[in-house]
């Protein structure tokens, strides 16, 4: 389960966080917990499944190198550790429960999740219906919501990154891995090239400013990816996939659409925009009726959707040549499994 990324050390220390209060011990963990069995591993972490020898409750162990290519990265490990306590109460976001060292790894102990990642969803040959797909994007929406008003960005959202706190029945979401987190307007603009390449913004490869929106832009992909089971910009190597999401390249032909609802077309589309500034807010996405037209009736619908049509949540464009690609275009990305898992910035 390689999940390698791209981290550019230009300003790296902008936005690293420096405040905790987790204690890191230095007692052996095996005295409190015992591992019995890994979940995941991925460049420079290995998260192993441990349970608590006292009570039998079962955790997460990330162990992560605390050198990584002859450099110290203690800052880094200290900065995800202040991000998930920032985050405390946000029940969208995986808990820390604490931290061990040893002379290579920092230990992250934090809240197991059962269920496993959503992308396994995203892959397998039966999808999950709207009404599962639209619960787990909102609960994504409420954890992403709450970070942005602590000025925190994840940038590194993905299916990879939001597991599941049960499989059957389907539990609620819980965001993870905070490595690539960033707190904003503590250093002015921040701008970074990082993240993973079939879900990064193209603000992030145009080196221009990091806000709130290019999480929103991850989101997006993620819908997409729930409601078709395909990935919208991955290409046959990594620079088709940049040119893919530079030129917001995405497929909305009705081979990989035609069992997903108009609003969920409409939600992915005001996401899937170039300009940071045109897409929607957290808040503003969890008003969206894709999100609530289950509960309510077509008639309530109807209304939500008049009372938003001068928001970004407006009418779809009706430009030719956007429509001609919705309804003509015949080629599907698929996912390309060796290359998204091993895919890596230079």
């Amino acid at each position: 389960m390689s999940r390698r990324r791209m981290d550019g050390r230009s300003g790296a220390s902008a936005g690293l966080l420096c405040d905790i209060q987790t204690p890191i011990s230095t007692e052996p963990m095996e005295s409190v917990y015992e591992l019995t069995g890994e979940l995941g591993r991925g460049k420079f972490a290995v998260v192993k499944r441990c349970v608590d020898k006292a009570t039998g409750k079962v955790f997460a162990a990330k162990f992560i190198r605390k050198r990584r290519r002859g450099r110290d990265c203690r800052a880094e490990v200290t900065h995800e550790m202040a991000v998930l306590e920032m985050s405390r109460s946000n029940a969208r976001v995986v808990n820390l429960v604490a931290a061990y060292e040893t002379d290579h790894d920092i230990i992250l102990v934090l809240e197991y999740a059962a269920g496993g990642e959503i992308f396994d969803h995203c892959v397998s040959d039966e999808l999950l219906p709207e009404t599962q797909i639209t619960r787990l994007i909102r609960q994504t929406l409420e954890g992403v919501h709450q970070l942005h008003q602590n000025n925190l960005v994840h940038l590194d959202l993905k299916p990879q990154n939001i597991l599941l706190t049960s499989l059957s029945p389907l539990g609620d979401i819980k965001i993870v891995d905070f490595g690539l987190a960033r707190k904003l307007g503590s250093v002015g603009e921040l701008r970074e090239i990082l993240g993973t390449p079939e879900y990064v913004a193209p603000e992030i490869l145009n080196y221009e400013p990091i806000t709130t929106a290019t999480d929103l832009w991850s989101v997006g992909v993620i819908a997409y990816m729930l409601v078709t089971g395909e990935s919208p910009f991955a290409g046959d190597d990594k620079q088709e996939t940049f040119l893919n999401v530079s030129q917001v390249s995405v497929d909305y032909s009705r081979d990989a659409f035609s069992r997903v609802s108009e609003l969920a077309v409409d939600f992915i589309r005001k996401l899937l925009v170039k300009a940071p500034e045109d897409r929607p807010s957290a808040a503003e996405c969890l008003s969206h009726p894709w999100l609530w037209q289950l509960c309510l009736s077509p008639d309530s619908v109807a209304i939500i959707r008049e009372r938003i049509s001068g928001s970004k949540w407006g009418a779809p464009s009706e430009d030719p040549e956007d429509k001609e690609n919705f309804l003509e275009s015949p080629h599907v990305k698929r996912f390309r499994f060796e290359e998204t898992a091993s895919a890596e910035f230079c």
